[in-house]
């Protein structure tokens, strides 16, 4: 890797670092992790300079719960979401650069390895404030729903996972922060982590920066970081081979690419939902068509296949 080579925005889905099937514990989480970091070492061998972002989604939603039980049963002073948002970047951050750099040492390849705890400014008018849509937190059974309805919870049912998530505002990203500290960083020869979970959503007053209780989707957050750092391509990882049409009916069909007019359209159809695929295609077209560059979803196995132009959904202008 050297200053002259691509630089690859690769953006992680949740099933990069824990495990699908329910397993949380750190020691499972440091296991998965390891083998993305594998993985992210390919598309590093073939040339690509990397800066990973990743999603906090059932990280952020259980820190927000324990929180709450703490200030509940312990007499502890309740954690802001910006905050649970901030504490799961440094400690995802810490757990995806250890993973990284035993990963490329491994491979006898010299790197160094940081994270940046990252802060996207929003619209404190944004729509979004209203309409709660970004699940957190693990899947929950019809009978705990119920109780936690009570406890003032907004929920969404999860039909793909058969059962309810917390909900809550995801505001549209409007400007990166750091993305002026982490172009001097690439540009240094560091691959960094950034704008975990979609960053710490801030807006800007008259006093300054401020935290707001939100999440960021950590699609769109990457798309404004690839496009500030004018990379040259956007890599969204996450657990399908393939976008598809038509998920989960007898008429699905998978694509090899879209233009970004097709993805817009597909959009405005309602081909993929808001909790799921929706922001990933909807990042893609943005980034595409600000920078014309490589936009591509897949697999978390086939990421290298991917930038290839051998698997996955590619998104071209």
């Amino acid at each position: 890797m050297s200053y002259g080579d691509p630089l690859l925005v690769v953006a992680l889905g949740g099933n990069a670092i824990q495990d699908p099937s329910g397993d949380d514990t750190v020691e499972s989480d440091f296991e998965h992790t390891t083998a993305t970091a594998q993985q992210l070492v390919q598309l590093a061998m073939r040339g690509w300079r990397l800066v990973i972002t990743h999603g906090n989604g059932p990280q952020v939603g259980n820190h927000l719960y324990r929180s709450e039980l703490g200030a509940k049963h312990g007499e502890l002073p309740l954690l802001p979401l910006e905050i649970c948002v901030a504490d799961t970047q440094g400690g995802m951050g810490y757990m995806l650069q250890q993973c990284l750099a035993n990963a490329f040492r491994d491979a006898d390849i010299p790197a160094v390895v940081a994270s940046v705890v990252t802060q996207v400014v929003v619209d404190p008018d944004d729509p979004a404030f209203g309409s709660p849509s970004k699940p957190v937190g693990e899947v929950i059974d019809d009978a705990h729903a119920t109780i936690l309805r009570d406890h003032g919870w907004q929920l969404a049912e999860d039909k793909r996972r058969g059962g309810w998530r917390r909900v809550v505002a995801s505001p549209d990203p409007k400007e990166i922060v750091e993305a002026a500290a982490i172009r001097a960083l690439v540009d240094d020869g560091v691959i960094v982590v950034a704008a975990g979970g979609g960053g710490v959503p801030v807006i800007d007053t008259d006093e300054g920066l401020r935290g707001i209780a939100a999440v960021v989707d950590k699609d769109l957050a990457s798309a404004l970081l690839a496009n500030d750092l004018r990379s040259d391509g956007l890599v969204i990882l996450t657990d399908v081979e393939r976008v598809s049409l038509g998920y989960g009916t007898d008429k699905e069909r998978a694509l090899d690419q879209m233009t970004v007019a097709e993805a817009r359209s597909y959009l405005e159809a309602g081909e993929f939902p808001a909790g799921s695929m929706g922001p990933k295609v909807e990042a893609l077209a943005r980034y595409v068509s600000a920078t014309g560059g490589d936009g591509v979803i897949a697999a978390i196995a086939h990421a290298e296949e991917a930038m290839s132009g051998r698997a996955g959904t590619r998104v071209v202008a």
